[in-house]
């Protein structure tokens, strides 16, 4: 069975830092990519990083550049988000998902990803 479980949100001060976290199971990161998203209130989802998993490549969304990586640890099957230089707009619920896209050069949209873990809330306080 495929399981994707998010943690490590939490309320955090703006210029502050946090790490997601995303236990995967039920199958292999060699044979599949996985991809950050959130949404916030009122707001679609939107795409914050992915990872080509066939060359290791990975890409983020305009509003977190420079600010969010994405980390894969294919022994622990856990793929991590850390998140530096948080603001209140970061603020949502972020979720990992998984895709059948061995190879992309750039973000992926929803309909590409199979599985979603249930969500954790970020909350960057001003």
């Amino acid at each position: 069975e495929v399981q994707l479980v998010e943690s490590g949100g939490g309320l955090v001060q703006a210029g502050g830092s946090l790490r997601l976290s995303c236990a995967a199971s039920g199958f292999s990161f060699d044979n599949y990519g996985i991809g950050w998203f959130r949404q916030a209130p009122g707001k679609e989802r939107e795409g914050v990083s992915c990872i080509s998993t066939s060359d290791g490549d990975t890409y983020y969304g305009d509003s977190v550049k420079g600010r969010f990586t994405l980390s894969v640890d294919k022994t622990k099957n856990m793929v991590y988000l850390q998140m530096n230089s948080l603001k209140p707009e970061d603020t949502a619920v972020y979720y990992c998902a998984r895709t059948e896209v061995t190879f992309t050069n750039s973000m992926l949209p929803e309909y590409e990803y199979d599985y979603w873990g249930q969500g954790t809330q970020v909350t960057v306080s001003s």
